[in-house]
Order: structure tokens, then C-alpha cells, then sequence
């Protein structure tokens, strides 16, 4: 019997990501109740990302940023996360979707709820795209190498 390998998945049975996150450890543990499961990785989508994301309640998509090059766009599968841009709330629900433009507001999701929270995310991978945190002392690039590298808002490494 021959096994053939099938052009599809189903979502919920991608692996974690192997990494939970890329930021300094200090910044990491905001985002430890995140769960990614990266699904373009999948099929060898390289211009792209697109991530399965689940938060539990208490947990953060991302510190609250904004890129220079990456656009990036979430659409809401269930629970009820709140969609902070910049100093301002809004609660979104299954079926809403947001898009982030290079340089527009900055922005993260969080659980505030006692449900989980799932969603695709998705984003370019452009090079030498920036992105800044105004709420934390933490700025990063895109290094060649496809990684981010962070560093304080001074230039100094972390």
C-alpha cells in the first residue's frame, strides 16, 4: 500500500512552532501563553508567513509594534480578542479581520477573556523591514539571515 502525501492539512494538527518567540528573554515571557503554528512553512511558502495562533486567556499576540516594510493581516476564527492600536481598544469577535500597513498604527492582540483566541495571522517576509515598540525600550531589524535582531532604542544589543 502506498502513501501518498496530500496537498492539505488540517490546521489544528501543524506542529507548534519550535521557538515560542524571537524576543529578548525579558520580553519573551509576555507572549508565553502564545501558541503559532506555522502553516505556510507547510508547503514551502517562502514570500509569506501565515501562522495558526492561539492565545490563551492573559496572553499577548506581540508586544505593541509597527514595521516599516511588513504588512501583516489577522482574521479571527473564535473567541473574543481586543485589537489595541496604539492607546486605543476594540473588541473583536469571529469573522472580524484587521491589516496593518507598513508604519500605520502600532498594534497587538490580547485575551482578555477566559476563552482561548484563534486566528490566522499572516505577514511578508521583506527584507530589511524594521519595527519599533513605542511602549518598550526594544526596536529590531531583519537580519539577512531572515531573523530578527533586537536591540535597545539606543543601538545597544540585547
Amino acid at each position: 500500500m502506498t502513501t501518498e502525501k496530500k496537498p492539505f492539512i488540517k490546521a489544528s494538527a501543524a506542529p507548534l512552532r519550535t521557538t515560542p518567540s524571537s524576543y529578548p528573554p525579558e520580553f519573551a515571557k509576555r507572549v508565553e501563553k502564545r501558541e503559532k503554528r506555522p502553516l505556510g512553512d507547510l508547503f514551502g511558502i517562502k514570500k509569506f508567513g501565515v501562522n495558526l495562533t492561539t492565545l490563551l486567556p492573559g496572553a499577548e499576540s506581540a508586544l505593541l509594534h509597527r514595521h516599516t516594510k511588513q504588512e501583516e493581516f489577522v482574521y479571527v476564527i473564535s473567541g473574543t480578542p481586543t485589537l489595541v492600536l496604539d492607546k486605543t481598544e476594540y473588541l473583536l469577535s469571529p469573522g472580524d479581520c484587521a491589516g496593518f500597513a507598513p508604519s500605520g498604527e502600532a498594534h497587538k492582540l490580547i485575551n482578555k477573556s477566559s476563552e482561548p483566541v484563534v486566528y490566522l495571522e499572516m505577514g511578508d517576509r521583506i527584507s530589511d523591514d524594521e519595527a519599533f515598540y513605542p511602549e518598550d525600550d526594544l526596536q529590531a531589524v531583519m537580519g539577512e539571515d531572515g531573523k530578527w535582531k533586537f536591540q535597545h532604542k539606543n543601538g545597544t544589543p540585547y
